[in-house]
């Protein structure tokens, strides 16, 4: 069973655009968590019913047969005692993944105290995922150098691949559900997409019913967004176009700008922007130039302060510095900070109280 009504073939440059009315809904995002949660009221979608859908993805042998699947399926120990720039840490339920992107693989345990190599593989099969998110029925990763996103559903306390979406755009690098709008939401870093999928509750089954694009960002690399009061902001990137360093501030249904923020060069190849209380806390990759040596993390109480300099530089203070610190997500109280290039620090947990940075751990 296999349809599309829409695809993207070509893997350089894409200026297709697609409008589907009332196909995906606004999100929000709390300021405790980067999974997107909204404080702002939107209408309660209807439960989806396939009948509005762009594509549907390919299905695994499995997805036929779970019950079967699962009993033939024995779950691998991770091989690794340490992490290889792991870019994303969270808790689904009762159990803890971490995305493990050079290792190609996410792993999951019951405990965060249980050593890397006791915990289990959920997947092998991506290339260089960064994120996963559920909404407590199907599970989603993003496997970014194959292009496409992985839909996995648990059965019997196994994970099993039942879906495939294929050409979600170039290096689709950030995957968020939002609970509010009852959709997962998918960005293509390279080609400036959004991608929007939603679940049939009836069947489990995952189709993409919109897909929105911002063209002039199309060949720079944003590597995340995140949605903050009902606005949908997109981190600066860096291109080969040497583009000026913004963030830009969206109408989330429409994609259009309502804000646009300067950026420094030094802060340029941002990877996240999360508001926190009463800062956004903003980590940086590299500067314009792709020079990682100025990693850090800074926060500012107004992004219109980042181009004057008014920010505060928060990594080396907190964080030791040094590595390439990435996303930044949260369970319950604390959050959780991914970095590479520091082998004995690939983790940290932190907690923020009236503003304070307080709480700071190595974890991995």
């Amino acid at each position: 069973m296999f349809q599309k009504i829409f695809n993207i073939k070509n893997a350089l440059i894409i200026n297709l655009i697609v409008i589907f009315a009332g196909a995906c809904f606004g999100c929000a995002n709390s300021e405790e968590s980067t999974q997107v949660n909204s404080q702002q009221a939107f209408s309660k979608p209807v439960p989806y019913d396939t009948k509005d859908y762009i594509e549907e993805s390919s299905l695994t042998d499995a997805a036929e047969n779970l019950t079967k699947a699962a009993s033939e399926y024995t779950p691998v120990k991770n091989f690794d005692s340490r992490l290889s720039v792991p870019t994303y840490v969270t808790k689904i339920a009762d159990t803890w993944f971490i995305v493990d992107c050079y290792h190609n693989r996410v792993i999951y345990s019951d405990s965060l105290d249980t050593p890397l190599n006791e915990w289990d593989i959920m997947t092998s099969d991506a290339t260089r995922p960064h994120t996963i998110a559920s909404d407590g029925n199907v599970y989603m990763i993003d496997d970014t150098d194959n292009n496409r996103i992985l839909i996995f559903e648990k059965v019997d306390d196994k994970f099993i691949h039942t879906q495939s979406f294929y050409d979600i755009g170039i290096r689709p690098h950030y995957t968020v559900y939002d609970r509010n709008t009852d959709t997962f939401y998918v960005w293509s870093s390279m080609t400036g997409e959004l991608f929007c999928f939603r679940t049939d509750a009836k069947t489990n089954r995952v189709y993409l019913t919109d897909k929105r694009e911002i063209e002039s960002l199309d060949g720079i690399y944003i590597r995340s967004f995140s949605i903050i009061d009902g606005d949908i902001y997109l981190v600066s990137g860096v291109s080969d176009k040497g583009v000026e360093a913004t963030v830009l501030q969206c109408d989330l249904e429409t994609l259009e700008a309502k804000n646009t923020y300067n950026v420094p060069d030094e802060l340029a190849g941002m990877v996240q922007i999360t508001r926190i209380q009463d800062y956004y806390y903003i980590s940086v990759s590299t500067d314009k130039t792709g020079n990682q040596d100025v990693a850090t993390i800074v926060r500012t109480k107004s992004l219109e302060n980042l181009a004057s300099g008014d920010y505060e530089d928060i990594y080396s203070q907190y964080f030791m510095g040094g590595g390439t610190p990435y996303y930044i997500s949260s369970v319950d109280d604390t959050y959780f900070l991914t970095e590479h290039r520091l082998k004995d620090h690939a983790v940290w947990s932190f907690k923020v109280e009236d503003n304070e940075i307080t709480d700071v751990e190595p974890i991995f």
